[in-house]
């Protein structure tokens, strides 16, 4: 597959041209140790085009990815996932639809809530042992489209432990009700390209973001806007604006298109050999942990490990993965989250099974209790607590509070309390439990 944007910068590097323009540090090599990467690194130039335009290199490179994922149309981010989720809350908030939005969202989608003045409609899934993730209950769903006539629903698929939502029922009962289905897929930007494809568009979302540099090799900050739905085609470059830098990075857009390549070149038979190199180390390592199998799917990539069922405490097994050299995506104290990639070789999946397998732990089992997060009471919305002034108490004596902005740990960055919510006691002993100790809250 051609790379337009990366064989541009090439060449503009390669042509002695004088930069009389932005960066600053000219392309040149300045000591910096990051200065060997400088010579690609442009902004928008006569040639080089733009992140939101409709024609040049950037947008022939979009019409490469397109035709990849198999979409109405895929546009770039240079602002992650976060930007992508912005837009598409943008978007849907121009027509006047109501979000209604399943529990466990990343905190990007609370922000875009307070820049927006979104007030959602919350759906609490039915949790297992965390409340990071959980399944999606399909009445609850379907009442609140039919009480919502002009409605999208927002759900987050795969979650940070990996487990997928049931996209296709769930678009189909979008469209039965007249609503749009937005998929934060920031997970999951693999799911096209192993032997079933089970991609959010494919399977008939509307919207969707891809964070390729989570699962994809691509430079942090890169993601994938995706449209299934043809009216939001010609909208979406123009509802970015309102969140994007001016000066988007070249550096990001060309990884992209460098991603691209890689897709349509390599990444059917990589994700072969890691699929089954993943079963293989699950296999082994069942022997002595619990492995986690959502209800409903998993992104294959995911190595998530139910430490508590498995009789060690997450937060030891954690530290002692550091010290075998593994670092881990995301670990609490009953799940620790491994991710793999394309790109790992056989010797990542390897070294993982040997760590784990020569660990030597007293075994304790918790007493196993489901997990139970009650619906908050909300009494201010999100926007109007997010800009109120605000004081940062322990958790313990926030109870009768109302909480304040978020400052949420990332992994994973899902609210036990949102916003506007009251703080009770029963939400002040769940964050302690996940080690958050402090909380902001609206001044009184």
């Amino acid at each position: 597959m051609d790379t337009p944007v990366y064989d541009y910068l090439i060449s503009y590097a390669e042509s002695g041209t004088l930069r009389m323009h932005m960066p600053g540090h000219k392309g040149k090599k300045t000591g910096n140790e990051l200065s060997e990467i400088f010579r690609l690194d442009l902004t928008e130039i006569t040639d080089a085009g733009n992140l939101f335009s409709d024609e040049g290199i950037i947008a022939e490179s979009e019409r490469n990815a397109t035709e990849l994922f198999g979409t109405k149309a895929t546009f770039y981010s240079t602002g992650g996932s976060t930007q992508c989720i912005q837009t598409m809350l943008a978007l849907v908030k121009r027509e006047g639809r109501k979000v209604i939005a399943v529990r466990n969202v990343h905190r990007a989608f609370l922000s875009a809530c307070t820049l927006l003045d979104i007030d959602p409609d919350w759906i609490m899934p039915e949790y297992s042992d965390t409340y990071v993730s959980g399944q999606i209950p399909l009445n609850a769903v379907e009442e609140k489209l039919k009480a919502n006539q002009n409605a999208c629903l927002y759900v987050t698929s795969p979650d940070y432990l990996g487990a997928m939502a049931d996209i296709k029922t769930l678009a189909d009962l979008c469209h039965r009700y007249g609503a749009v289905l937005l998929v934060d897929n920031a997970h999951g930007g693999l799911l096209p390209f192993y032997s079933e494809n089970r991609h959010p568009i494919h399977l008939g979302a509307d919207l969707c973001c891809d964070s390729a540099h989570k699962m994809l090799p691509a430079l942090t900050g890169a993601a994938y806007l995706h449209v299934g739905n043809e009216r939001y085609v010609s909208k979406v470059k123009e509802a970015m604006l309102l969140f994007a830098s001016t000066s988007p990075s070249y550096l990001i857009t060309c990884s992209l298109d460098l991603c691209n390549r890689f897709i349509a070149d390599e990444i059917r038979g990589k994700l072969a050999d890691a699929v089954k190199w993943t079963d293989e180390l699950r296999r082994t390592v069942e022997k002595r942990y619990v492995i986690s199998y959502p209800a409903f799917d998993r992104e294959d990539l995911h190595f998530t490990v139910n430490a508590a069922r498995s009789g060690i405490k997450g937060s030891v097994l954690a530290a002692y993965l550091r010290e075998n050299g593994i670092e881990y995506e995301y670990a609490d104290d009953t799940y620790i989250v491994m991710l793999f990639s394309p790109c790992d070789d056989h010797d990542a999946y390897l070294k993982v099974a040997d760590v784990l397998m020569k660990a030597d732990f007293a075994l304790e089992y918790p007493k196993e209790e489901k997990f139970h997060l009650p619906p908050p009471e909300k009494i201010l919305t999100i926007r109007e607590a997010a800009f109120r002034d605000y004081e940062e108490i322990p958790v313990t004596k926030s109870t009768g509070r109302i909480c304040a902005s978020l400052d949420l740990p990332c992994p994973p960055a899902v609210p036990i309390a949102v916003s506007g919510e009251l703080m009770t006691a029963e939400l002040a002993e769940i964050m302690q439990s996940f080690g958050i100790e402090k909380v902001r809250v609206v001044k009184a």
